[in-house]
């Protein structure tokens, strides 16, 4: 499903990535943990080429890009169809209902008659929670509600994968859950995840697999029981310890 191999992404001359190698596997849920400053957001960017590598191919489904070569631009926004990104920030549009920003990828970029998208729209709305929301503006929604929409517009593009940038950072505790339970729906239903958090407890329980990346290396891999009963690497103990 998802395979890197060698990639490496430099900003100026500092290497932010060094060498990733990762295989991700259809309907997998993988967890991203590891202290601030280790890659982990750089590797997701690469993934949706937000952040284009400095080396390296990657491959989603049936297409790969690789870094080495030039690559046509048309080649590369056929690629980042494959993924769909969810920020920390939700970063929806303010002057649009709930209904019309997830509408808007519909309509720009699959190019969807805007009845049909209208449809489409509803239905990821009422999946995510917030049917009787769809009039609304973003400065009506509380935070947990605005991520949730942020969730909606990304699976409104029907990506092969779902990336999760630290969705709940930017939320007060108490509607940390909510964004969360979604996120469990879809793993439920076999979508493939790559999730940056800070949750443990989301990792333990919805994780086929944890990374925890440091300095941009990917140090240690396993089954969230493993990574956090049983780490096998002395960086890992030291920062499970730290966040316990």
């Amino acid at each position: 499903m998802i395979n890197i191999q060698g990639l490496v992404k430099r900003f100026n001359q500092v290497e932010v990535l060094r060498g990733i190698d990762l295989s991700i596997e259809k309907g997998q849920v993988i967890v991203v943990i590891g202290p601030s400053g280790s890659g982990k957001t750089t590797l997701l960017r690469c993934l949706n080429v937000l952040e284009v590598p400095s080396e390296g191919i990657i491959r989603i489904g049936d297409q790969a890009l690789d870094f080495s070569k030039r690559m046509a631009k048309k080649e590369v926004e056929s690629f980042r169809k494959k993924s769909a990104m969810v920020f920390q920030h939700y970063n929806l549009f303010p002057h649009m209902t709930v209904l019309q920003n997830v509408m808007e990828g519909l309509v720009t970029v699959k190019k969807e008659d805007k009845g049909k998208a209208r449809e489409k729209a509803a239905i990821l709305l009422q999946k995510v929670g917030l049917a009787d929301k769809l009039d609304y503006y973003p400065n009506q929604l509380s935070g947990g509600q605005q991520q949730r929409v942020g969730i909606a517009r990304a699976l409104a593009l029907e990506p092969e994968v779902m990336l999760f940038d630290e969705p709940t950072s930017a939320l007060d505790p108490e509607l940390v859950g909510e964004v969360l339970q979604v996120m469990k729906d879809l793993a439920g239903e076999g979508i493939t995840m790559v999730v940056v958090t800070h949750e443990m407890r989301f990792a333990n329980d919805v994780a086929n697999e944890v990374l925890f990346m440091d300095q941009g290396r990917i140090i240690e891999r396993s089954t969230p029981s493993d990574m956090f009963m049983h780490p096998k690497e002395e960086r890992t103990r030291q920062f499970l310890n730290l966040i316990k």
